[in-house]
């Protein structure tokens, strides 16, 4: 699930951007099904991509909507895994895709200030979100780091894995 709405760009990188016709919004508002708006990957049978709205606002994402698409998903339609791909930083579509998380991948750069923001998002996982709110078992989180040169760290211009983890 594309989780950027207004900005949505997974169906760019997933090749599908022509099929777009209904997307998360208008399954949230009942303007369509998901079976109407989820789009099939042509090279791999198991995989969907349900789109962001490009035209709407980020308020139009509700928790009772998404959580409704997210039981949809899992109860009605069988999926056993769905991958929500959340937009930079804190905003409606990331604190959505974060509430509902199981487990959560923050990728973050080997720059202080992108650190900066990743640990932010691990403590919003930590405590806002529905686990949290309820006591459960804390979101498994992973913290992956990309663009990352061991030859920039020598020579002092990247953070080390190291300093990473004691950011």
């Amino acid at each position: 699930i594309d989780f950027d709405v207004g900005l949505r760009n997974l169906d760019l990188i997933m090749g599908c951007e022509r099929r777009v016709v209904y997307d998360l919004i208008n399954v949230i508002q009942n303007e369509a099904t998901l079976n109407q708006a989820l789009i099939k990957d042509k090279h791999c049978d198991n995989l969907y991509v349900l789109p962001a709205s490009q035209t709407r606002d980020k308020d139009a994402l509700t928790r009772d909507g998404v959580e409704k698409v997210l039981n949809d998903l899992t109860d009605k339609m069988g999926f056993e895994y769905v991958v929500c791909d959340s937009p930079a930083g804190i905003e409606q579509g990331a604190l959505m895709a974060l509430y509902f998380a199981d487990e959560a991948i923050v990728t973050t750069n080997p720059e202080i200030s992108s650190v900066r923001d990743s640990d932010r998002i691990l403590g919003i996982l930590s405590s806002k979100s529905r686990r949290a709110e309820t006591n459960s078992i804390p979101v498994k989180e992973h913290l992956l780091i990309t663009r990352y040169a061991p030859e920039r760290v020598e020579k002092g211009e990247m953070l080390s894995v190291q300093d990473i983890q004691e950011i």
